[in-house]
């Protein structure tokens, strides 16, 4: 994947365009710009499109999902928790509450090392503030975060074994 410096150097080259000409041209520091090419600096899509069109180009974004490479535990993990995000609400996380107290309890006398007990922390803030978006994102994110997140999930038990059982043989 080509980073943004390495397109905004692409142009240039292809327009015969130097850093100070691009500066004059766009009103951005030539310092500022030997920064974005050199990767010191990142360019948002915004301010590439923008020195972009100084040189006669515009900047394409296509978008287009993606299915993230997840081992089988990762997978079968985020399946799970998917299943208890679309059953989280006020009244269930008050319900759940005493079970993952417990659980983030349980944890933190078993885990050790980093990312994990930052991860404990994460959580138990999560639920503390009642943070249903936050909890949300955590449960069906494919983000590597959100995936080492739930390595250590205080969600066990939440499920029924039944919920848990149609999750699994949904896997296929």
């Amino acid at each position: 994947m080509t980073g943004r410096g390495d397109l905004l150097r692409e142009v240039m080259l292809d327009t015969s365009t130097t850093q100070a000409e691009l500066s004059r041209i766009s009103g951005v520091r030539q310092p500022s710009i030997s920064q974005f090419l050199s990767g010191k600096v990142e360019l948002s899509d915004e301010q590439l499109d923008r020195l972009l069109s100084c040189m006669g180009y515009r900047l394409e974004v296509i978008r287009r999902p993606v299915e993230p490479k997840l081992n089988r535990s990762e997978r079968r993990s985020w399946e799970l928790h998917r299943r208890l995000s679309s059953q989280l609400n006020d009244g269930t996380l008050g319900e759940w509450r005493h079970t993952i107290e417990h659980n983030l309890e349980r944890l933190h006398s078993r885990v050790t090392g980093q990312p994990h007990l930052r991860n404990l922390e994460h959580w138990s803030s999560l639920v503390q503030r009642g943070d249903l978006l936050g909890l949300h994102r955590v449960m069906t994110g494919l983000d590597r975060p959100s995936i080492e997140m739930r390595e250590v999930s205080p969600m066990s038990g939440l499920l029924s074994a039944d919920q848990r059982a149609d999750v699994l043989a949904k896997r296929g």
